[in-house]
């Protein structure tokens, strides 16, 4: 080193120490990222916050189990949600996203971490006529071998941080994708959960519809009996086919509507439609919970994969902002190579150094066309749309925490008058059925009380059902459990 530095010229010394202090500034140019302000807000919605008999209490900043959907107490629907996110194509193509931008952050670390070092060998055969470089008596050598081994070595000082400023662009994008993960998570949890529920609802629907089937079929049979006997008129018996014939036409889309959520299950849990699927809970199976988390609206933003995911893109462009702020200011490269060059291949080891040099390049953009400074406008654009984007998903956040909140409000209310609907059914039907039994009404009274109970119960599992379905479109819009570990880490942060 000591000989290297006796070689080089004073000005280059110089300008070696110069540009090894300026590096060691660490001046890295553009915005510094900082974290959003979490919502101000302290409450989803305006008035008194939602409450009604018979709804799930509501416990603020509880937190939520990785496994959310244990609330509805099935062990069924948890096989049938762990299968899913086992063998799910969706959740592998973002697994192997994420692994895609974790090892283009090594690449870019690599690059700005150290010099850049590579080694060449050459082979050359080669012919020289000496009477080309004016020596014509000169005996011609004839055809020789040249070999060659060497390095050649260069580092980018980053004077400006562009380099961090990429390096952190890439950080952020591991973040964006190990976020998009967490998301196809949740809405894989939850499109199983509402698929289960959709099938099970179908079924319970299915069961009460063909009991009301039974019922019209009764009533057609007495209705033809009587009208034979001359006790009602044909259009009587027109009319219950009628009835007939359209409470039976309410049967084919429900089956049909059965199969295709069953078919949905199956591509969920990445099988085949026609593929054998674990059981699917019974409607009776899914049972309210007591109480239910709520996370403060402050909380909304960190506990939400998509909000997290938005927030990494502005980080994202907040960096490329800094990119291409540095390439407006100068770049310093120092290069050098070193190599020895022989005739014979055995003799490139233990001869030394015959051929070596190191540069230092400085490029200053300068007549450019406005490129440059376009570019910067644009990346500052850029970043005030990805903050746009944040705060409109902090938003969308908050509306859907919102509306699930009141539709829980609602779907109490609703799920109280159907059940004072079912009770005053049965409570007519017990009094049909006992005026029925000493001869006080007929057959088809008492059919209609059947027929108005049976309905009064298909109407209470449609709103217990949408009890469910809204229990996980709240936690679903909490964000689940929030943000878990995932098999690939984090990237450490730029330097």
């Amino acid at each position: 080193m000591n000989a290297l530095r006796a070689r080089l010229p004073s000005p280059m010394l110089a300008i070696l120490a110069l540009v090894a202090a300026l590096a060691c500034t660490g001046c890295v140019v553009g915005p510094d990222f900082r974290t959003p302000d979490p919502p101000a807000v302290e409450r989803y919605t305006p008035g008194p916050a939602p409450a009604a008999i018979d709804m799930p209490a509501l416990v603020p900043s509880a937190d939520i189990a990785p496994a959310w959907w244990g609330v509805f107490g099935s062990l069924e629907l948890d096989v049938l949600v762990r299968s899913a996110l086992e063998r799910s194509p969706t959740l592998e193509q973002a697994r192997a996203r994420l692994v895609q931008a974790q090892e283009m952050y090594a690449a870019r670390a690599g690059v700005a971490a150290s010099p850049q070092v590579d080694v060449i060998f050459g082979a050359v055969r080669q012919r020289i006529d000496p009477a080309t470089f004016g020596f014509p008596q000169a005996p011609n050598p004839g055809a020789f071998n040249v070999f060659s081994l060497g390095a050649n070595a260069s580092y980018d000082f980053d004077i400006f941080g562009g380099t961090r400023r990429a390096l952190e662009a890439a950080g952020a994008e591991v973040d964006l994708q190990r976020y998009e993960l967490q998301a196809a998570r949740l809405v894989l949890e939850g499109n199983v959960v509402l698929t289960a529920l959709r099938i099970a609802s179908l079924d319970a629907q299915i069961g009460a519809v063909e009991a009301l089937l039974a019922l019209e079929r009764v009533r057609l049979a007495i209705t033809d009996g009587r009208r034979a006997a001359g006790g009602v008129a044909a259009l009587d018996v027109q009319n219950q086919h009628v009835a007939l014939a359209q409470a039976e036409s309410a049967l084919p889309p429900l089956r049909a509507q059965h199969e295709q959520a069953v078919h949905m299950l199956a591509v969920l849990s990445g099988r085949a439609p026609a593929e054998a699927l674990p059981p699917v809970p019974p409607l009776s199976a899914f049972k309210l919970p007591p109480s239910l988390p709520l996370s403060l609206p402050s909380e909304l933003a960190r506990n939400r994969p998509d909000i997290r995911a938005s927030e990494a893109l502005m980080h994202e462009a907040s960096a490329n902002l800094g990119v291409a702020t540095a390439d407006l200011y100068p770049r310093i490269v120092v290069s050098g190579s070193f190599s020895t060059s022989r005739l014979e291949m055995s003799e490139l080891f233990g001869n030394g150094i015959n051929v070596w040099n190191i540069g230092l390049n400085l490029l200053q953009p300068l007549l450019r066309g406005g490129e440059l400074k376009a570019r910067q406008r644009a990346a500052a654009a850029a970043y005030d749309q990805a903050a746009a984007a944040y705060r409109q998903a902090v938003l969308h956040g908050l509306q859907e925490v919102a509306d699930a909140l009141r539709a829980l409000e609602g779907d109490a209310h609703v799920v109280a008058r159907r059940a004072e609907q079912a009770a005053h059914a049965d409570a007519s039907e017990d009094i049909v059925r006992a005026r029925y039994d000493v001869g006080g009404v007929s057959r088809l009274a008492l059919l209609d009380a059947e027929r108005q109970r049976a309905q009064a119960d298909l109407d209470r599992l449609q709103a217990q059902t949408n009890r469910f379905v809204d229990v996980v479109m709240l936690l679903q819009a909490l964000g689940g459990s929030g943000l878990q570990t995932t098999a690939a880490a984090a990237p450490a942060e730029a330097k």
